[in-house]
Order: C-alpha cells, then structure tokens, then sequence
C-alpha cells in the first residue's frame, strides 16, 4: 500500500533546508517550513520568492504557477507545525544532541505512520532512529548541494526501517526528478564516504606545503575535470562540517586517511570555516560570498623564478600514444620537434598517428589542413636518440620502468648538448632517480603531461631537491607556451593528482569488496552527488587495471600507510587478466572491438 506524501515538513531552513523546500513546493507538494530563527524563515522564503522569480524570467514556469507555488510554502517556529505531515525532513546542525532532541519532539506531535527523515551526511541513522519511538519509520534522505540542481539523493535504510518508509521516500525522489541511490547506514555513505577522504587528503597536502593551495585545486580541476578542486570545495561545504564528518568517519573505520588533518581542527577554531565565514583555506570578499581575494598566501606573478632557457627545439623520447601526443602538442604550438623512437620504423608508426590525429582536427573544423602540413613538417621521425643531439629540451616518454628510464636518461646525458633540459613524464617513479643517472641533475625535472596530451591541459612540474630554478622556470615558460597550465610539486609518489586520485579509486573498490553499495551506485553517486565526469570504475577501467594497481603500489610502498594498501580485488582482478576496456573485461564486461 503507497503512502500519502502531498504534506510535507522540512525543518531546519538554512542553504540545504531552503533548497529541498524549493524543490518540494515546485513539484506540488504542500511545504511546512520550521525553524526556531525567524530571520532564516524571512531568508528562506526570500529565496523562494527569487528563484521562482528567475524561473520565470526564464520562460521554465509561468507567473501563475509562481504565486501557486509560493502559496504552498509556509514557515513557522513551531515543530508543532508539523503535525500534519506524512514526511517530516530534518536538516538541522550536524549534531546527535539537535538532532535526537528534534527526533524526541516530532515523536509527540506527528502521526505514528509519519515518514521521519534525516538529512545528516556524517551521523550514525540507526543511533537517531533507535532513540525514536518508532525507529522503523526513521531513514536518511541525504540530498546534495545545491539541492535543486543535484541530481542524487541517498536513500539510507537501517536495519530498524521499514522497507515501505524507504519505497516512499524513493519514489518521492524520482518525482522530484533526483536519482535515489539505496545505501546503508555507514558515516559518509557513499558519495561523501568516497569524497570526504579524497578532501581530508588534499587539505593534509596543503599543510605540509607540498603544493600552493591553488596548484593543488587547479591540478584536480585540469587533470581529472572535477567541477572544483578539493579546498574550495571545502570552503564551500564548511571547513568545520568536513571536520565533523571525517571525526565520524574516522569513528567507524579507524582508517588514517579518514582522520580530520589538523589543518582543518585549527581553520574550524579560529572561526574560518569558508566560504560563510569570508576566510577558508581562501580569502572571500565578504561572509557567503564566492569571489576570492587576494591575500597572504597568493602567490606574486613570476613565480617561477624568472624567463629561464631558450627553448626552440624540443626531442621527444618514445613512440607510444604519450609520446605522440606529446610530440603533436609542440609541433601545433611551433615548436621544431624531434620524434626519437628505438627504430626508424616506430618513429615513423608515431608520426602517422599524430598525422591521424590532426586529420580528425581538420574533420572537426579545430585546424585548417594547412595548419595540419605545417604541423607535420615540423616532426622529424628517427631512429636514434643521437637525433636529438641539438634540442634545447628533452621529454621522455617511454614505459614507466625505472630501469628503462635511467639507462634512457644515461644515453641523453651523453647525446644532449650542454644546458638542454631533460624532462621525464613518469607519473609515479621517483625524478631523482632519473636525474641520478646524468651528471647533471640540475638540469632534470619531471614534466607529467595526462593522457590524451593534445587535450589535457595540466602539466605537473616536478622539482627534485637537485633540480635548478632556472630549469623549472624554462619548463613553466614551455608549458604556457603549449597552452597548458603548469603546477607544482615536489618528488614526491603520484604528485599531486595521483596521490588524491588513486587512494579515493582504491575505497571505491573497498566499498564493493564489502557489499556496501554496487558499482552502478557508487559510479552514479559520484556523478551525479560529487559531479565527477566519470564514476570510479569507469575511471579505473579507462585507466587500466594494472596500471592503476602499480600505482597503488607505489603510494602504499612510499607512505607506508595501511589505508593505502591495495584492494584485494584489484590484485585478482589483475591477476586473472582482466585490465579494463584494453582486454574487453576489468569490473564491467565490454564489447570486443
């Protein structure tokens, strides 16, 4: 038997609560707003008032529909209010205390057979609904911010709820256009068990200054095409509810990566909690605003330490899909380049797929075929690294195998001239210890461009403790010069995107090992919760399995964490074959091309 929801209480009127509310009320349902601050009531139907307003405007809704909907919403102070209701939605603080003391009240005023719903992304549900008198109709509706425009809400069932509560809730959802995912009760669930520990990793990068806050979040923007990189995204959340969140993580799984950095416990007691407070890990113009400021931490134009080398002629080492596309990169960009592969015939392999690749750009009306003949012209293929005797940069792009790469670098050491620079595009192996293999380390850096390069617009440059300023400043100069954005870094085991990325691809795979949620859930939930272009295991198939687990490996030897041990999983999978899209199976099956 369906149950009823054409009334419904949302308590708890601050951003998330006006946000749920303006969805509820635009979809026909009678909404009950309650809070005990009648400023955020005024605030709350101001909101309303103005959104509906810019729907209109729009032509999304008509002036009619407008005043109906606002008719819908009433605010009070009162949870008496809520009476009637057959779905109370409670968004209050992120506190058990607030929270059961709501719970304990509404269990006096509402029906026995009301829906009691909490928004709560951090806090156990079944301790909320084992202290309500009826803990069978008490479930998560965990919606996203901002709520009108995130499509996943997280349905969350313990082992108290009612399975006819949580088929109410997930059909409201699907009425209101959201996509439900059903997951159990476990901190973080899953969009935000998955983001929470990525965030706290890249906050404990930033205070070991490993990385400027900017490069940090300009490197995940660029190189994983996530909406926000992951410290603005926190001075979005609140620096103080990502603390309290990971404190309850970090509760339940007593895992490293999910203990709160201390950079977050300092920023939370200072009182500079984001963007509401006007001071995060940035600066904003006023308390709610989005608009950065400069302040003590912006970094001052050039600097990369100056104009660095003259760079005319670049020698790229490798044939393979890198090493092309890296090659093309220069070449559109006027540079004369040098494509060194092992034989005549590979270096010539290469030179037809970037001349294949800049066909397609023609094809698609990107460049001229004038502009694709002149891109080739200034590709020359050999079969030798002698070739590159007189480029003023050199880039390695061959298998990532650090002996391979060392004898590479001994051969260019010798063949380059005096002053080149000698890049390496590894993307987990230590720079140093290609830069060790020449007798001139100071001249070595890792420039790690991502895959497709022509596409991709990041370049981490990697600093070694040898490496010199000039060098790193002739790298920046070369990377602008691209159209790429150069960040970055130091030595240090999967830079920056790496050390973020793999460590949150790794839970991912835990979350499956242990029947928490599917790999459809958990690849919609970062989609469509946490705006990811593709899910974790849609990466991690594109990526390749093995690749992906020889770079778990590398992080798990060099931090020596647990938490970043590889999954069991990914080691089986591995074993047995399956890497992904390449061998037509790795988490999903695909079709033999």
């Amino acid at each position: 038997m369906d149950i009823p929801l054409s009334t419904i209480a949302v308590v708890g009127l601050g951003t998330m609560g006006t946000g749920i509310a303006e969805i509820l009320t635009r979809a026909g349902h009678e909404v009950i707003g309650i809070d005990i601050s009648d400023a955020a009531a005024v605030r709350a139907a101001g909101a309303l008032d103005a959104s509906t307003a810019r729907a209109v405007e729009r032509g999304r809704i008509g002036e009619e529909e407008r005043r109906t909907a606002l008719a819908r919403f009433r605010t009070f102070s009162d949870l008496r209010a809520a009476a009637d209701a057959e779905l109370v939605i409670e968004v209050v603080p992120e506190s058990y205390e607030t929270k059961q003391r709501v719970f304990r009240a509404l269990d006096t005023i509402v029906s026995p057979t009301t829906i009691l719903a909490t928004g709560t992304n951090a806090l156990s549900v079944t301790r909320l609904a084992a202290d309500s008198a009826h803990p069978e109709r008490v479930l998560g509706l965990h919606f996203f911010n901002p709520a009108p425009a995130m499509k996943l809400v997280e349905v969350v069932s313990s082992v108290l709820t009612s399975p006819r509560a949580v088929a109410a809730v997930t059909a409201l959802a699907r009425e209101l256009g959201k996509e439900p995912v059903a997951v159990g009760d476990r901190p973080g669930f899953v969009a935000d068990g998955l983001l929470f520990g990525y965030l706290n990793q890249a906050a404990a990068m930033f205070e070991a200054k490993y990385a400027s806050r900017e490069d940090i979040d300009a490197a995940m923007r660029l190189g994983c095409g996530l909406p926000m990189g992951p410290l603005a995204l926190l001075d979005l959340i609140g620096v103080d509810t990502a603390r309290t969140v990971l404190e309850a993580m970090y509760a339940a799984s007593h895992d490293r990566l999910h203990a709160p950095a201390p950079v977050l416990g300092q920023l939370s007691e200072a009182g500079l909690t984001g963007r509401k407070s006007g001071r995060g890990f940035y600066t904003y113009e006023a308390p709610g605003s989005g608009t950065v400021v400069p302040d003590a931490l912006t970094a001052p134009a050039g600097r990369e330490g100056g104009a660095g080398r003259p760079v005319r002629a670049v020698g790229v080492a490798g044939s393979g899909t890198m090493a092309s596309g890296i090659a093309e990169v220069f070449a559109k960009a006027g540079y004369d380049v040098v494509l060194a592969a092992r034989t005549p015939e590979k270096a010539a392999g290469a030179v037809s797929r970037i001349a294949t690749s800049l066909a397609r750009s023609v094809d698609k009306g990107r460049m001229t075929a004038e502009a694709r003949a002149g891109t080739l012209a200034r590709i020359t293929p050999a079969g030798s690294l002698d070739a590159l005797s007189e480029v003023d940069l050199a880039v390695e792009a061959v298998a990532e195998d650090l002996e391979v790469k060392q004898r590479l670098f001994a051969v260019l050491d010798k063949v380059c001239r005096p002053g080149a620079v000698l890049a390496t595009t590894t993307s987990s192996l230590p720079v140093i210890a290609c830069a060790r293999a020449t007798s001139r380390p100071r001249d070595v850096v890792g420039m790690h461009f991502f895959n497709p390069a022509p596409a991709m617009k990041l370049v981490e440059v990697v600093r070694t403790v040898l490496t010199s300023d000039e060098t790193v400043a002739t790298v920046h100069a070369v990377s602008r010069a691209v159209r790429k954005h150069p960040v970055d870094c130091g030595d240090r085991a999967g830079f920056i995107v790496n050390a973020l990325l793999f460590p949150y691809l790794n839970n991912a795979i835990k979350m499956v090992e242990e029947h928490y949620a599917t790999l459809d859930d958990i690849d919609a939930a970062m989609r469509l919760g946490g705006g990811y272009p593709m899910g974790p295991f849609e990466l991690l198939d594109v990526v390749g399995l093995d690749v992906s687990l020889a770079i778990e490996r590398v992080l798990h030897r060099a931090f020596r964490d647990p938490g970043l041990a590889p999954a069991p999983l990914l080691e089986h999978l591995v074993a047995a074959g399956c890497l992904g899209r390449k061998t037509g199976r790795g988490f999903r099956e695909y079709a033999r091309r």
